[in-house]
């Protein structure tokens, strides 16, 4: 490590976006793949991803019990040779991988918008409480929010998006529609979403964020530092496109930060890549080579313009 890069305890608790609640082992596990062996032929030993945990402090039993609940889930598939075993993310995955990226790295670029709102009207018995559990948290990743409790609102998703969430987990006791604000409801659906709240929550962002940025810029993060504050500004700022509403800044409240988040969120991503890179190849590396030679970052803009399907790749 160079002598003028700054402690790890110093970047937690100065530089560093507050992790939103932490990341589990498997959606950490998940993250990882998805940033450094996204879309790739080759599977990634065992031991090795369990010392990629290491980093963010997951012990060697938390490890190796992620992955079996990801086995288990369907979530990865698994190869052995002799004693060793390797994972790869199943194809399922690899595409909500790449739909959730390309998502995050395009929240927040200028839009227009025509006025419409995508409008979920549902009703789902309490034998079903589940699903409509799962129905909501699949809302609010595509945008929408709930002007009334069962009536949920969006700008940016369509008719199609929310169609699909249905069908996805079966409910058919719903109504999807799409209407202009004058002709929805009483209240405005920008209601929907607290605005001061959310503001807050970027200007927060804003200030942790920037301390990052000076520092990388300086020359003063290291490698393991890098990898550690790179996928925890990731888990911050992938929220955001669940909890802005997405319209325009022209129909947003004036001074809107969002614009000023995601280009800062760019910058020091990006910054933070090749750093990263380096560290996930050094840990990798111990394990196997080949996977170590592999691993590439992913910037926003790769994220961003990444296809649904790559040539190659299965459909």
């Amino acid at each position: 490590m160079r002598s003028d890069s700054v402690p790890v305890r110093e970047l937690e608790d100065v530089a560093l976006p507050r992790a939103q609640g932490g990341s589990s082992p498997q959606h950490l596990l998940v993250t990882l793949l998805g940033d450094y062996w996204i879309r790739q032929d080759g599977d990634l030993p065992s031991a090795g991803l369990i010392d990629l945990l290491a980093e963010f402090e997951v012990s060697a039993s938390s490890a190796r019990a992620a992955l079996n609940r990801l086995l288990r889930r369907g979530l990865v598939d698994i190869r052995k040779a002799g004693r060793q075993t390797f994972y790869r993310l199943s194809h399922q995955v690899v595409e909500r991988v790449v739909e959730g990226g390309r998502r995050i790295a395009s929240f927040g670029l200028p839009t227009d918008w025509d006025g419409q709102w995508t409008i979920v009207a549902f009703s789902i018995p309490e034998n079903r409480r589940e699903s409509r559990h799962l129905l909501r948290s699949r809302l609010s990743w595509f945008g929408f929010a709930p002007l009334y409790d069962a009536l949920w609102v969006s700008a940016t998703s369509t008719a199609a998006d929310a169609r699909a969430v249905l069908a996805a987990l079966d409910i058919t006791s719903a109504t999807v529609f799409t209407a202009t604000a004058e002709t929805t409801v009483d209240r405005s659906p920008l209601s929907a979403w607290d605005l001061d709240a959310l503001a807050s929550v970027y200007t927060t962002f804003l200030a942790e964020t920037r301390p990052l940025l000076d520092a990388v810029l300086a020359g003063r993060v290291a490698p393991r530092q890098a990898l550690i504050a790179r996928t925890r500004l990731m888990d911050t700022y992938r929220r955001f496109p669940g909890t802005d509403p997405g319209l325009p800044s022209a129909h947003m409240p004036e001074g809107w930060p969002r614009e000023e988040a995601r280009a800062l969120f760019t910058e020091v991503y990006n910054a933070l890549g090749p750093l990263a890179e380096s560290r996930v190849k050094q840990i990798m590396g111990a394990h196997d080579a080949e996977a170590a030679r592999r691993a590439r970052f992913q910037s926003v803009e790769q994220l961003r313009d990444r296809p649904a399907t790559e040539e190659g790749t299965p459909a």
